[in-house]
């Protein structure tokens, strides 16, 4: 299944490998448009092409009691240029990834264990959503805002492939609580009292 998965994932990232071979990552260089830099050839080592995956906790993914464990072009340099990347996502019991976008990737979802329901909102507000259990899978189309949260008992995980090699993501609750936009426009702009949004700024650290 897992070779199914990663099988999708390379077409599903219209890679060009085959043109290019391949271009290590500088990470200490700027990142353009199209990548980073190559790292000098002789350089290159076998590390630059595998990880071990590790969460990364943090105080979001702790606040929606979720971990993500990326393997990004910042994990594995040698994705740089492929044009995908993976990562693995577990939900605990009532976990759940809130509304996002990645502005410059497609996502697929393979669930491994548990249950998840899926969905996203089209450019004309239609909404798509779909419970998904072990061995489903489900594809979540760039720049769409879409969410994932845990509706089974005990934890639930799935797999990860994005069309990208370091897929950038915006959540809406981060853009608005987190962030330094003024209270009152965020109340003007989406009618939610000034009292709760004050406890939400609050709660994601967020100013003004």
């Amino acid at each position: 299944m897992f070779t199914i998965f990663f099988l999708f994932a390379l077409v599903f990232s219209g890679s060009h490998v085959a043109v290019q071979g391949y271009c290590v990552a500088d990470l200490g260089a700027a990142q353009t448009t199209t990548g980073y830099p190559c790292k000098p050839t002789k350089s290159v080592k076998i590390e630059d092409f595998s990880t071990t995956l590790q969460p990364q906790n943090t105080n979001f993914s702790k606040a929606f009691n979720i971990s993500l464990s990326p393997a990004f072009v910042g994990q594995i340099p040698g994705l740089n240029g492929l044009g995908f990347a993976a990562a693995k996502l577990d939900l605990f019991a009532g976990g759940i990834v809130p509304l996002h976008s990645h502005p410059d990737a497609s996502e697929m979802l393979l669930v491994t264990d548990g249950k998840i329901t899926a969905g996203f909102i089209s450019p004309d507000n239609t909404v798509f959503v779909k419970t998904i259990t072990k061995g489903d899978v489900m594809v979540l189309p760039q720049g769409l805002l879409h969410f994932q949260l845990n509706s089974g008992e005990g934890s639930a995980t799935a797999f990860l492939a994005f069309s990208s090699p370091n897929p950038s993501a915006q959540f809406v609750d981060v853009a608005l609580f987190a962030s330094a936009l003024n209270s009152a426009f965020v109340t003007k702009t989406t009618y939610i009292s000034p009292a709760e949004v004050k406890r939400l700024k609050g709660v994601f650290g967020g100013q003004g």
